[in-house]
């Protein structure tokens, strides 16, 4: 294993994470704003109305975006168990 190897799958391994959390991220950003911008318009200033929407959407964009994530994660997990006699050398 070269120094090169080690860093290009720590940087493929660290890709693959914030591909699978961009889903949820992004869905809870824009919902944030959304709430937000309600907030500011109605003066209603409550912890709970932010977070209840963000943490019911960010379950519903988990729920859709699982195939994709699954299939990601089983990806990358069979090239690496595929490759491991390449790695080993």
């Amino acid at each position: 294993m070269t120094q090169d190897f080690i860093i290009g799958f720590g940087r493929q391994a660290i890709e693959l994470s914030l591909m699978m959390a961009l889903p949820m991220l992004g869905v809870g950003l824009g919902i944030g704003v959304v709430v937000s911008i309600i907030q500011a318009a109605t003066q209603i200033q409550d912890v709970t109305l932010t977070f209840i929407p963000k943490l019911v959407c960010m379950f519903v964009a988990l729920l859709l975006a699982m195939p994709w994530l699954m299939e990601r994660m089983i990806t990358f997990t069979r090239e690496v168990f595929i490759n491991i006699p390449t790695y080993i050398r």
